[in-house]
């Protein structure tokens, strides 16, 4: 998995179709292996990218689940947690 995309389902407030495009587009990327397409296949990216987010709100809307709504910021804080552990304390 691309570490560039994030869990988008069961957050409070719901994920917003900004997020939803920056993933589908994250995932076009990792799939053709370029970040910018060439202009011969700039508009098949771009149509690709947005059939991508189009299903990707479909599939969070239907997701049913009994978990509780994760916090955003709580799992901001523990991704920052992660990084500190990984990566050591960032500079000030």
């Amino acid at each position: 998995m691309c570490r560039n995309i994030k869990t988008l389902h069961n957050f409070e407030p719901p994920a917003t179709g900004d997020e939803v495009h920056a993933a589908a587009l994250q995932y076009g990327r990792k799939v053709s292996g370029s970040t910018k397409p060439s202009k011969a296949n700039e508009v098949v990216f771009q149509r690709a990218v947005d059939e991508i987010a189009h299903i990707t709100a479909h599939l969070l809307e239907d997701l049913v689940t009994a978990a509780p709504p994760r916090d955003r910021e709580v799992e901001a804080a523990r991704a920052r947690a992660r990084a500190e552990k990984r990566f050591g304390q960032a500079a000030a």
